[in-house]
């Protein structure tokens, strides 16, 4: 079993502009605000410049949050009706190993072991986004998909599952939407796929996180259609001999060099690009723009 279009041993470099604009109805007094969107320096992935700037001008201070992603803690205490929060980075990324056609014949018995061990006990309960439900374990009966002889096979026949039976929907739900919401509608966007999985791979007892950043796709012309659009999530599930392996359902494919890595968590309330408190502002506005460029290497 190899990663989708012989990727690897592949390499992409981009350079990445991420923009977010934000109005407000009545002037914003004084504002703190968390910036999670300096991407990962992990294997496989390195960060080669990044910053960030704002309009007004703020002032930053920079921390580790407990998953190894990088914060801005930006404060701006002085009058502002808008607000627009500029990110630029170059990042490159390898493709990923070939996987191996099956994992061994003990896998899922190692799997399991997994719960033991501390490491990985954030990624093998529910958390606030991917919980357990009625309407998830009759979903999950519905779908006829459940632990096998090899957990790798097992989760990518889970992801084209979700990827078949949901309909890609802007606007089906909000980044607070319960994995319910996507079961009743079979409609969402790719946080909801990604909270599904997320919370199915767990109750199977593979470590399985939230993973937020950008992914750069063509159109037909063979232009980069990640211009104008927003972050991407996915999965990663860790198994044994392999390690961390990136499960997209939105695509139904493992990640690869196309994938940029910004945060991973529990699920999406761990990593949203932005999230702060303000003082003022009445009714507020957000826009977002995301433009990634490849480069040469």
């Amino acid at each position: 079993m190899s990663s989708p279009d012989g990727s690897a041993g592949v390499r992409g470099r981009y350079r990445i502009k991420h923009v977010s604009r934000f109005g407000y109805s009545s002037p914003v007094r004084r504002c703190t605000m968390s910036l999670c969107l300096q991407p990962l320096e992990s294997p496989g992935q390195r960060l080669l410049d990044f910053s960030v700037e704002t309009t007004p001008q703020a002032g930053f201070t920079t921390e580790t949050d407990p998953f190894g992603n990088t914060r801005h803690v930006l404060s701006l205490h002085r009058d502002h009706d808008r607000l627009e929060v500029v990110s630029n980075c170059a990042v490159e990324v390898d493709g990923p190993p070939t996987l191996p056609e099956r994992l061994r014949c003990d896998a899922w018995d190692r799997v399991r072991s997994m719960g033991n061990d501390p490491r990985w006990w954030g990624f093998t309960g529910p958390s606030p986004m991917a919980r357990p439900s009625a309407a998830l374990r009759d979903f999950v009966t519905e779908l006829g998909v459940e632990p096998g002889t090899d957990p790798l096979a097992d989760l990518l026949r889970l992801s084209a599952a979700l990827h078949d039976t949901f309909e890609y929907t802007p606007g089906a739900t909000t980044v607070d939407s319960p994995v319910d919401d996507i079961l009743a509608s079979r409609k969402g966007v790719c946080q909801d796929y990604t909270h599904v999985l997320l919370a199915i791979a767990r109750s199977w007892g593979i470590p399985t996180r939230y993973v937020s950043g950008y992914l750069y796709v063509t159109d037909e012309t063979g232009r980069g259609s990640a211009f104008g659009s927003a972050t991407h999530a996915w999965a990663e599930s860790r198994l044994p001999d392999v390690g961390w392996i990136g499960i997209d359902p939105t695509n139904r494919t493992v990640s690869d060099e196309r994938y940029v890595r910004i945060a991973v968590g529990r699920d999406y309330r761990d990593v949203p690009p932005t999230r702060g408190v303000i003082e003022g502002g009445g009714d507020s506005h957000l826009e977002v723009d995301v433009r990634m460029t490849p480069v040469a290497g």
